[in-house]
């Protein structure tokens, strides 16, 4: 670019390059979607299309950028997940949180009429998203994070199932609905699905009550025994092995070989990690054999 005399403007810049060696989780939030989900007639307390649309955006954002590990969703919230030896946009908090809005949002309107058949986008109703990006110094700490998140999805999903079913069957009012379940804890909200309207929690889809884990697949390994160290050992303070750009590409290569996948189970015990190690490693494993 030719010098001028406007370029001091450059100047005003402010670096936002994030913590080497850590963990970059980018979490995406939808906004107003209150006032969106009312005007498109979103079902409650969940809606299988939105939750299908919202999983659909998220493994397009993952095949789009192969330096992505894992991702995990519930409601209208996504959060993606780079390897602590990420260095795509040399780590620059605004490029990683942009692209990653962008990208789902992009493939969020695109998607919408495959699940919205009989709904389609008007303004000024159209959906939008912001996001934020985090660093966790630690593989506990990103475990942590995606325990956390995953806990809020079922206590979130048995109060909206309890308080939608005392509304929708028990023809009871919002206000009243909300004034009975105050301070009430989870055994207190099954007992109430079970005994008045002959519901089982324990019976509702896994992806209300867990969430939706995508991740690229390959060939399962077993999990350890229930004696051997935990996998939430602290690793986040040894040096990461310096990968050459080659190198990088490489890895690039290998996991866009792979099938990205949605699935919803238990990510706070051990066994979805230790069974699928290359999420936390950033290494490829091996090809599931056709």
């Amino acid at each position: 670019m030719a010098n001028s005399k406007y370029e001091y403007v450059k100047s005003f810049e402010q670096p936002d390059t994030l913590l080497p060696n850590t963990w970059i989780v980018v979490r995406i939030d939808g906004r107003g979607f209150h006032k969106l989900s009312d005007r498109y007639a979103f079902k409650k307390p969940n809606d299988r299309r939105a939750l299908d649309l919202m999983n659909a955006a998220a493994v397009e954002v993952m095949k789009d950028l192969p330096d992505l590990a894992i991702a995990y969703g519930v409601s209208d919230e996504y959060s993606f997940v780079f390897h602590p030896s990420c260095e795509l946009f040399e780590r620059r908090s605004a490029k990683l949180v942009t692209t990653i809005v962008s990208t789902f949002t992009a493939h969020y309107i695109y998607l919408w009429g495959t699940y919205f058949t009989e709904n389609p986008l008007q303004p000024p109703y159209l959906p939008s998203f912001d996001g934020r990006a985090v660093v966790y110094p630690a593989m506990g700490n990103l475990r942590d994070y995606m325990s956390w998140r995953q806990v809020d999805c079922h206590i979130n999903n048995l109060y909206n199932t309890t308080f939608w079913t005392m509304v929708q069957q028990g023809g009871m009012s919002n206000t009243d609905a909300e004034r009975e379940l105050q301070g009430t804890v989870s055994s207190d909200k099954n007992e109430i699905l079970f005994t008045r309207f002959g519901i089982n929690y324990n019976n509702e889809d896994e992806m209300y009550k867990k969430g939706s884990v995508i991740y690229r697949q390959y060939q399962l390994e077993d999990a350890k025994p229930a004696s051997n160290p935990s996998i939430e050992q602290d690793e986040g303070s040894s040096v990461p092995e310096a990968i050459s750009k080659s190198q990088q590409e490489k890895l690039k290569k290998l996991r866009r070989k792979a099938q990205v996948v949605v699935n919803h189970v238990d990510i706070i015990k051990d066994e979805f990690w230790e069974r699928r190690p290359w999420i936390l490693s950033g290494r490829p494993g091996k090809l599931p054999e056709a």
